[in-house]
Formats: C-alpha cells, structure tokens, sequence
C-alpha cells in the first residue's frame, strides 16, 4: 500500500467535480503523431502473439474509433493479418504479425521497448494538472483535526501546519530526532483528499516517459466493460486513470540524478521523476541533510520550481520542456534552516515549523496511548519512576518517540521470559537501558581485562 492509501481513506465526494478527459473520438483527438501509434500496435502483437480487438482496446487503452484505421493501415502495409477466432463479430477477429510485421517489430523495440498504454501528448498533461490544480483545495481547522484524530499535538503546531499547507508554499518541519517530524509530515497526506486524473505515461518528442507508477497512485475507478470485453460505452480517455492525490517519500536515498527523468539505456524509455509522480499532491522529502548530496545543493535544485511552479527537463536528446510543478513541497530535518541552506533559500519557504520534546502532560498522554495499544495496565506510579528515576537525571527530552520505543522493549524481554509485560522497575530498568546503552566506562573494563 501506498503512503496516500495507508493515511487517508478515498473521498468520492471530494472528487465529484473531477472527472478524466473524454474519449478520443479520432486519431486527430488523441494528440498522438500516427507512426506512433503503428510502432506501439506492432510491439504489443509482437510481445503478447495473436490478439483481438478487444484484448488491443483493453492494452492499449484506445476506442474503436482509434483503433480501427490503425489496424486498417497496418493491414494494407502487411505488418499484421486476421484470423476469425471463434464466432463471427468483428471482435472474435484476431490480430498476428506478419513476417514483415515482426522483422519491423524488432526494429521498433531497437528504438524503445516501451508497450504499455498508449501515451497521451505533453499539452494534455499540462492541461490536466492544472485543471485538477491543488490551488483549489481547501485546507480548514476541521479538516486538520480529522486528520490529526487521535494524535498528540500541539495546538500551536496544527494552526502553522494548516496555514502551510493551504498557502502552497513549501514547508520545512525540523527538529532533534525523535520528535515525530516525518509521522506529522506523513499525516499530512490526508489533508490532499479527492482525486485526480493520472496518465499511464506521456510523449514528448516521440519519448516515452512513464508517469503512472503502482508504488505511488491508488486507483479509486474502474471502467466499465460490456460482455464482449469491448468498453464501448465508455465516455473518457482510458490512458487516464483516478487516482487518490498522490504522496511521494523520498529519503536518505534522494540524489540530485533522480529528481531528473530516469532514461533506462536497455528498455529505451524514460521514468517520470518523483515531483511529477507527485504533481497534484504531496511530494515529502525526509530525513533532509542525510543525503549522499549536500543539503545546500538539494535545496538549491527547487528554487526554480518553487518560485515559478514550473520544472524544466531534459531528454537524451538535449530538448528541455516545461513541466507544472503542483504539489506541496514538505522539507524533514534534524537541522536547523541556518544549517540547510543559505538565507535566500531560506526565504522561500513559506513555513519553518519547529517540532520539539512534548510538554509532560503530552508524554503522559502519549505513553497511556501505547500502554493501551500494546495491552500493558498503565500505572501512575511506573510511569512517575520512568520519569524521575531516568528522564529528570539524565536530562533526557520527552520525545514523542520514546514511549513506543521504551515499552515494546519492554514487550520483546517480557515476551522472551514467558512473562506478562507491565509497568514494572525491574522491566523499566531494563528497557531503557537496552535501549539507550548502559552507562558504563568501556575502557576502564577493556583495560581491567587486560
């Protein structure tokens, strides 16, 4: 599952005034150059052998209408002949290459192995981004508290991250670690209700560039088929798909080569990188200074889309074409703005949310919530020993990752010894210092062993 799936269930009503672009009536409405179209028609049947008409609707997402004058052509050139397959209708009609057929097969996969859905043209995706544009959507306290249910929070927090995410602008949400930056970050996902139109992948000079991506958009729809496998009552563009508005992680794995499109050498054809996939939606960029490249750099590579909303890229070729740049740019990190980039970077993002320890009345709260999602009988009094035997000594922060992390330890020993798990000292004790290190001078016991 998807991170947009797991946070935030899908809205039908949220996205009844979205709808996919309508069905391409003819070869002009698809915005696709026709010796495309043949050389992708004539890889399918290469790849998959013979096929009827409704198996080619069904893969390559074009209606009849389309299809009919491509396979007419391809007929008259010999690339491909018909076999009856079965009954009489026109779609027990099986399409094969010929010998022709194939040997020119070979020489379009030579060129791209891409035989997927058919591509829709640059324009159209343009268009329909910014017809399904996030400046539409409305971000209120309501909306921030139902997604935040449940979560431990402060009040002041929600106010700046609902303001931030309703200006568009870009957010940076840093603090020490452990303070829960990268789960606020996430819950934020659920604030991009609705859906959106995604397309399968799109062509820019004659380039396949693959958008649609499983690991990332949710489809919420399913056409319709009638009984002879032909979806003729369809009324939009099958090289669309609805999809929840999208959420993309990057994290410590983040380069500055993947925020450009990713040509693959042996199958020809491009992945779409991560701030398209993300268009519409949200695109969360954690752990932010952990990367291979320096922070300064990563930072510096938005500035352009930030400002301008737009992003330029670049085929193999050396053509660069604009793309929309629309989503809500999210910044994680341990470092403070000062030590991330330099003050005009700075000055661009709209939002720099500190997120600290968690007040104790918020600790406690926290650390009931796990007793009871791990089964554990909270004790008042194990929880007052926790605090003053460990946290108030050692100066310890109250962060709202330790209560998990401390008590499902405490579980795993409990666990292991065939015992109940619950707020005692003797499992207090080893818990934490399992999980912080015993304090002990290493040195002075290696030198003693010696």
């Amino acid at each position: 599952m998807t991170t947009a799936e797991i946070l935030h269930p899908f809205d039908p009503e949220a996205a009844a005034g979205l709808s996919l672009p309508p069905m391409p009536q003819s070869l002009e409405d698809t915005g696709l150059d026709f010796s495309l179209l043949v050389e992708l028609l004539t890889k399918i049947l290469l790849l998959r052998g013979q096929m009827r008409l409704p198996e080619i609707h069904a893969h390559a997402k074009l209606p009849l209408g389309v299809l009919e004058p491509l396979l007419t052509f391809m007929r008259s050139e010999r690339l491909c002949e018909m076999a009856r397959h079965g009954g009489g209708t026109e779609g027990a009609m099986a399409y094969t290459l010929t010998d022709l057929g194939r040997t020119r097969a070979q020489d379009f996969l030579a060129r791209s192995r891409y035989s997927g859905p058919a591509p829709v043209s640059l324009k159209a995706y343009v268009d329909q981004v910014q017809k399904q544009s996030l400046g539409d959507m409305d971000v209120t306290r309501q909306t921030l508290h139902n997604v935040f249910s449940g979560v431990v929070i402060k009040e002041h927090l929600l106010d700046q991250l609902g303001a931030g995410v309703g200006s568009r602008r870009a957010l940076l949400i840093y603090g020490p670690a452990g303070s829960g930056k990268t789960f606020i970050a996430e819950r934020l996902v659920g604030l991009a209700a609705g859906g959106v139109a995604i397309p399968y992948a799109i062509v820019v000079d004659s380039e396949i560039i693959q958008v649609f991506d499983a690991l990332v958009h949710v489809p919420v729809a399913q056409h319709r088929v009638t009984r002879s496998g032909l979806d003729v009552g369809q009324r939009t563009d099958a090289r669309w798909v609805m999809c929840r508005r999208p959420a993309v992680l990057a994290g410590a794995e983040l380069t500055l080569a993947m925020l450009d499109l990713q040509f693959d050498d042996k199958a020809r054809f491009y992945q779409a990188p991560p701030h398209v996939k993300a268009n519409n939606g949200m695109l969360i960029i954690d752990d932010l200074g952990r990367q291979l490249v320096s922070a300064r750099d990563l930072m510096n590579r938005w500035i352009v889309p930030m400002d301008r909303r737009v992003d330029y890229l670049a085929l193999h070729t050396g053509k660069k074409f604009m793309v929309p740049f629309d989503l809500v740019l999210v910044f994680s990190s341990n470092l403070a703005p000062s030590q991330l980039a330099d003050p005009a970077f700075v000055r661009r993002i709209g939002y720099k949310i500190f997120v600290g320890p968690l007040e104790e009345s918020q600790y406690r709260m926290v650390f009931m919530k796990v007793c009871a999602d791990l089964g554990i009988e909270f004790s008042d009094k194990q929880y007052r020993y926790l605090v003053s035997q460990y946290h108030e000594p050692t100066q310890t922060p109250l962060l709202a990752c330790l209560p998990r992390d401390i008590l499902s330890q405490l579980c795993d020993f409990a666990r292991f010894n065939g015992v109940k798990p619950e707020l005692s000292a003797p499992l207090l004790d080893w818990a934490w210092n399992n999980y912080f290190g015993e304090q002990q001078d290493l040195n002075g016991q290696f030198a003693e062993d010696e």
